[in-house]
């Protein structure tokens, strides 16, 4: 349980802000969802920033997961 708290507590915090009006990542998303026209660099750059976080704790769950199936 310890090794998802780091990427969690990342995940909530870097990975969701700004909280207002609506987090970058849920934005960024649906902008990409949308045809992803008109994005810039730095768009491209604040998705993988905010999205970064969401990654590492998926893939730790994964590997949590996994250890405790093997074990």
């Amino acid at each position: 349980m310890n090794r998802l708290m780091m990427p969690l507590l990342a995940s909530l915090t870097l990975g969701l802000a700004p909280f207002i009006p609506e987090p970058h990542i849920v934005e960024k998303i649906r902008w990409v969802a949308h045809g992803a026209e008109g994005m810039r660099a730095m768009d491209w750059f604040d998705l993988v920033l905010h999205g970064a976080p969401w990654v590492w704790l998926l893939v730790t769950l994964v590997l949590v997961l996994k250890d405790r199936l093997a074990g």
